[in-house]
């Protein structure tokens, strides 16, 4: 799986000098494959501020996760990317356009170019399969046989080639959501802007529209921002994730490192149902005065979480630690390991040196708390 950076540095040649016209400013997008890129982009409604200096880039094929509470911001961010709203502030492109400012009509190409899933799947239920599948064809002016032929077609690839004829009323769930993702592929966009696509749905339909979203990064490399409150499902897809809170993106990475090194508090939360934690009798003893054994997590990833370095560990403080909890998961083909351990705090030499040890390691550490030895 391809890592994406979401560096500016496509963007470089902007920032060296002025871009003439809005022609090179396309041009140059398609140069550095770049898809979105927002710069300074603020939105209020009255005394709300809905968002706050929102700078953000969509390279091709990459899958990013946006991903916030409720509130967040996520809803008004999706909706200036498809035109519906305007920031007060700030740069929205798609593939090198400007979009702020664009009359209706003139944003009607753009949205061409940007398909939208829905999480309540918005199908038309007087209309069978095909008919919701070839609305935007019909609007586009495509003709009744390469309607017949691109519905086919789309339909093939989402796994619903027997279920043309059908209504929406006769389908589950999923169904209706691949119906809907038919539906935004048909006018072949560059991307595909996903708003909550899975939170109506159960976990196993989840996993398999997840799996989907996937395959058709894959095959067809089509560039998705996926928006979403749930770190299961940017685990599961993405290959970045940026972290919204109050209308303001908090924290941005390639998603091993924001699993494996989670900067703010927010993000801590959100991942606490995905990663190693205390056990709750432990953690209910937690006090912040120093004594009996001090409590420490202990992050590493990447390649220092690929080899033996809690062999290692164990071999060089025998007897010096206790193993309270930990696990190790594989995140974009990286090992990410977190546990937790219990170092007691009459032997300070001890401590240091152990932890002195560990972050020689590249091992992230935190000091979680202290609690009463049992003696």
């Amino acid at each position: 799986m391809t890592i994406f950076s979401g560096a500016e540095a496509p963007f470089s040649a902007l920032t060296r000098g002025v871009v003439e016209n809005a022609q090179d400013r396309e041009r140059l997008a398609r140069e550095s494959g770049t898809v979105v890129r927002l710069q300074g982009v603020s939105r209020r409604f009255g005394q709300t501020q809905a968002l706050r200096d929102i700078s953000l880039t969509v390279q091709k094929g990459e899958i990013l996760g946006l991903i916030g509470r409720s509130g967040a911001g996520k809803s008004t961010l999706i909706r200036c990317l498809n035109g519906l709203e305007q920031p007060d502030e700030g740069v929205i492109e798609i593939e090198g356009r400007n979009i702020t400012g664009l009359s209706e009509k003139q944003l009607q190409t753009v949205r061409s170019r940007v398909g939208m899933v829905f999480q309540h799947f918005n199908l038309l239920s007087a209309k069978t399969v095909a008919q919701n599948v070839a609305l935007p064809l019909k609007i586009a002016g495509l003709d009744k046989v390469q309607r017949a032929q691109r519905v086919a077609e789309l339909l093939e690839l989402v796994g619903l080639a027997d279920k043309a004829q059908h209504y929406p009323a006769a389908l589950s769930g999923g169904q209706k959501q691949r119906v809907g993702i038919a539906r935004a592929l048909a006018a072949s966009p560059a991307l595909l802007l996903c708003d909550e696509a899975t939170s109506a749905l159960d976990p196993e339909t989840t996993r398999s529209i997840l799996a989907l979203l996937k395959s058709l990064n894959q095959k067809l490399g089509i560039t998705i921002l996926l928006i979403t409150h749930e770190m299961e499902v940017i685990k599961s897809v993405a290959h970045r994730v940026a972290v919204i809170d109050a209308g303001e993106i908090i924290e941005q990475g390639p998603v091993w490192q924001v699993f494996a090194h989670p900067q703010s508090q927010l993000t801590r939360t959100l991942l606490r149902s995905l990663l190693p934690q205390l056990p709750e009798a432990l953690a209910a003893l937690m006090t912040e005065q120093r004594q009996g054994e001090a409590i420490y997590s202990v992050h590493f990833a990447g390649e220092d979480a690929q080899g033996d370095l809690l062999t290692r560990f164990a071999a060089a403080f025998p007897g010096k630690f206790r193993l309270l909890q930990g696990g190790i998961d594989h995140i974009q083909h990286y090992a990410v390991v977190r546990f937790f351990i219990a170092l007691p705090v009459a032997n300070v030499a001890d401590e240091q040196q152990i932890l002195s040890w560990l972050r020689g390691q590249q091992a992230q550490v935190e000091l979680v708390g202290y609690v009463a030895s049992d003696d």
